[in-house]
C-alpha cells in the first residue's frame, strides 16, 4: 500500500530542495527523519514535515506500522514563481524570479 503526501508551494526552489530529497530517497522513514535532522540545509525541516505527513498518513489512515515504512518515491516540482523587478542603473530594470516548489513523498511499506 503506497501513501502519498504533498507539500505545496514551499518557498524554497526545486532545485535545493533535490539536494536533500536524494540523500533520503529509498531510505527507511525513520533514518530518513535522522538524516535530515543533522542535515545542514534550512529547507530540511520542510522536508522532514512532509515525510512525517506521509507516515502519519499511513498509520492513521491504512494501520500500517511507521518503523515498516520505507521512502519508495520522492521528488521536487516546480511551483508557480512570483516575478519581481529590481531598479539598476541608467533607469533600467533586472527581472527577479522567486521560485519555490512542491514536494511529494510516496512511502509504502517494505518488504521483509
Amino acid at each position: 500500500m503506497e501513501v502519498k503526501s504533498v507539500a505545496k508551494d514551499t518557498g524554497v526552489s526545486s532545485r535545493k530542495v533535490r539536494l536533500l530529497l536524494d540523500l533520503i530517497r529509498g531510505k527507511r522513514v525513520d533514518k530518513a527523519l535522522v538524516m535530515l535532522q543533522f542535515a545542514a540545509s534550512p529547507s530540511a525541516k520542510m522536508v522532514a514535515k512532509v515525510v512525517k505527513t506521509a507516515a502519519a498518513d499511513a498509520e492513521n489512515n491504512f494501520h500500517l506500522t511507521p518503523t515498516d515504512l520505507k521512502i519508495v518515491k520522492i521528488y521536487a516540482d516546480d511551483a508557480p514563481m512570483l516575478k519581481r523587478f529590481m531598479p539598476r542603473a541608467r533607469g533600467r530594470a533586472d527581472k527577479v524570479l522567486k521560485r519555490s516548489s512542491h514536494i511529494t513523498v510516496v512511502v509504502a511499506e517494505q518488504e521483509v
